[in-house]
């Protein structure tokens, strides 16, 4: 079971912007390729990061506002938050290397 946290209008400012743990914010959809590539990787960074960081999804189709208040233009796009601040955004699909490198540096 994953323990990536599915983030939607209700809950994303206190999953997010709240968190005292860093987060990395997945934007996805489901008709994106590169998006659904990338999910494995993201399945196991949320495995591996538990109780030091959170990861969570946002399906932009279903969740419109989230992605226009950050300007999502293309997915997949991943948003790295600390302390509510975005401190990287990566957009297009990386190496799980490149996301765990970035997620143990905003520790």
């Amino acid at each position: 079971m994953s323990s990536e946290i599915t983030l939607t209008e209700a809950n994303f400012d206190t999953e997010v912007l709240q968190s005292k743990l860093p987060v990395l914010v997945d934007f996805w959809a489901e008709w994106c390729g590169p998006c659904r590539m990338l999910s494995p990787t993201i399945d196991e960074l949320a495995t591996e990061f538990s109780g030091k960081a959170k990861v969570g999804k946002v399906n932009v189709d279903q969740n419109q506002m989230i992605a226009e208040r950050y300007g999502i233009r293309s997915i997949p796009t991943l948003i790295l938050f600390k302390n509510g601040e975005i401190i990287e955004q990566i957009v297009g699909s990386q190496t799980k290397e490149v996301l765990k490198t970035k997620l143990t540096k905003a520790l």
